[in-house]
């Protein structure tokens, strides 16, 4: 029979190839395209907006634009750019308040410090001067060479050492009289300072710390008088004031309580100097009336320089006091 490699009578529309000749197989349609749209996909990629050179396929999630990850940064609700983050951010004096805030009562801190601070050089300088022996006395609560050369006496002020009129209300007789002191210290200044602020509470506690050397060297002249619960009495005497001046009663929150207690224990505990306690009381009393007004609001400036003033005025007085008793 023969054959035909045309049209065949089944079929006459169609050919079929000849079988000598290759058959060019076509690849898979998926195949090229796919490289195709893959190439043209990574063309198609925006650029950072802050990085013109770097290709990106993040986006900000509250502006939209185009970022690369170094330029995001979390937020509570997707990235934010950099751009997004500045525009965001609360203003610089915001931003101090809350540091501020954040790092708790800074200046109690550093007061309590320098009171160890005093402390731990009055029985080093005891040790040095007589040994061992005398730098237990000094813990013990005995006077040492360091009370003799800084602690409050009403002639050698008047000789011109005004200093001590300082130096004073940092020293203690003993460990425990820095402890009972300190223990009141970070009481009242965890309350009192985050409520004043670092500026008031600073020159609070100056006010009230110069007031009780001014009423120790008027009650008790000659003695040598040392501690720093003239200063605490003088905390206890603003908190009070100026918790009623911003309708609290203090007697509500256990402060009025602790100051009768504080009163009571001046008078009947042996050794305490009245003058000291009483002096800082009123002073602390009459600078927290004149910081916290209740008709007008004063700046943290404008209170701080109130308590400064203060101060200036009862270290006169006390160099004043100290040369009447010469």
């Amino acid at each position: 029979m023969d054959r035909t490699y045309g049209r065949s009578a089944a079929d006459p529309g169609t050919t079929s190839p000849d079988p000598c000749v290759p058959l060019h197989v076509s690849p898979p349609r998926g195949d090229r395209p796919s490289e195709v749209t893959s190439a043209e996909s990574e063309t198609d990629l925006p650029t950072c907006h802050l990085h013109p050179d770097r290709q990106t396929g993040r986006r900000c999630s509250r502006c939209g634009r185009p970022a690369c990850p170094e330029c995001l940064h979390a937020a509570s609700v997707g990235s934010h750019c950099t751009e997004c983050v500045r525009l965001t951010r609360p203003p610089v004096a915001e931003r101090v308040r809350t540091r501020v805030a954040l790092a708790g009562p800074v200046v109690t801190y550093a007061i309590l410090a320098l009171n160890v601070a005093m402390f731990a050089l009055t029985v080093a300088w005891a040790a040095v001067d007589g040994g061992a022996q005398q730098a237990q006395r000094a813990l013990g609560g005995e006077i040492t060479i360091a009370h003799v050369h800084l602690a409050l006496f009403r002639s050698l002020v008047a000789e011109g050492e005004w200093y001590r009129v300082f130096s004073s209300s940092f020293m203690h007789f003993g460990v425990i009289h820095l402890a009972m002191n300190m223990f009141g210290l970070f009481i009242l200044g965890r309350l009192l300072e985050p409520a004043l602020g670092r500026m008031r509470f600073a020159s609070l506690y100056l006010a009230s710390l110069v007031g009780g050397t001014l009423g120790a060297l008027w009650i008790s002249p000659d003695a040598l008088t040392a501690g720093a619960s003239g200063a605490l009495y003088g905390l206890l005497g603003g908190a009070f004031v100026i918790m009623k001046a911003r309708g609290v009663d203090p007697f509500s929150t256990g402060l009025g309580s602790w100051m009768v207690v504080a009163l009571v224990w001046t008078f009947v505990a042996p050794g305490v100097s009245i003058g000291g306690h009483l002096g800082g009381l009123v002073a602390g009393a009459v600078t927290g009336y004149l910081m916290v007004p209740r008709h007008r609001q004063l700046s943290a400036s404008q209170s701080a320089s109130i308590g400064l003033a203060m101060a200036g005025v009862l270290f006169v007085a006390c160099l004043l006091v100290s040369t009447q008793y010469g």
